[in-house]
């Protein structure tokens, strides 16, 4: 019997300001190091909501109950991976409503979290964030990105 196509999860959160939305820049991961990106993480043995409010919990120390995530945007992605070219599938979430305040909680693989308006982001973006984010802003709620690649 052949073996099912896997796809990985991924997830991801939005959190918006004053009109800004958080961004933080990758350091000392070995992927995208030095480009922005959303608070993430892989989706693990949970719901989407429940791996977005711990990785918002590691990542930057806010309590999100899983119920007060809505679902944004959801982007299926090709990964071009030169050892392991994979697909891969992203939820966006924005909460409705936290607790906390926003902070480096993982100084060893972030060195900035800043604030951006999201018709202002960085140069140095993950391109599939930006692509996500720009989909996002345009209220589409499903995209592809890098198909052209496979």
């Amino acid at each position: 019997m052949t073996e099912r196509y896997k796809i990985i999860p991924e997830v991801f959160l939005i959190l918006e300001r004053e009109g800004k939305t958080l961004l933080s820049r990758r350091f000392n991961t070995g992927y995208n190091d030095g480009y922005y990106g959303l608070p993430a993480g892989h989706g693990e043995e949970e719901t989407m909501r429940e791996g977005t409010a711990r990785e918002a919990k590691e990542e930057i120390g806010l309590e999100i109950d899983p119920k007060d995530l809505e679902l944004a945007h959801v982007q299926h992605r090709w990964c071009d991976d030169k050892t392991n070219p994979h697909a891969r599938v992203g939820f966006y979430f924005v909460p409705t409503k936290f607790s906390g305040e926003p902070e480096n909680k993982e100084p060893d693989k972030c060195d900035d979290l800043q604030w951006f308006p999201l018709d202002q982001l960085p140069s140095n973006m993950v391109p599939h964030v930006r692509e996500a984010l720009r989909c996002y802003s345009a209220k589409i709620n499903y995209s592809e990105f890098e198909w052209d690649k496979k």
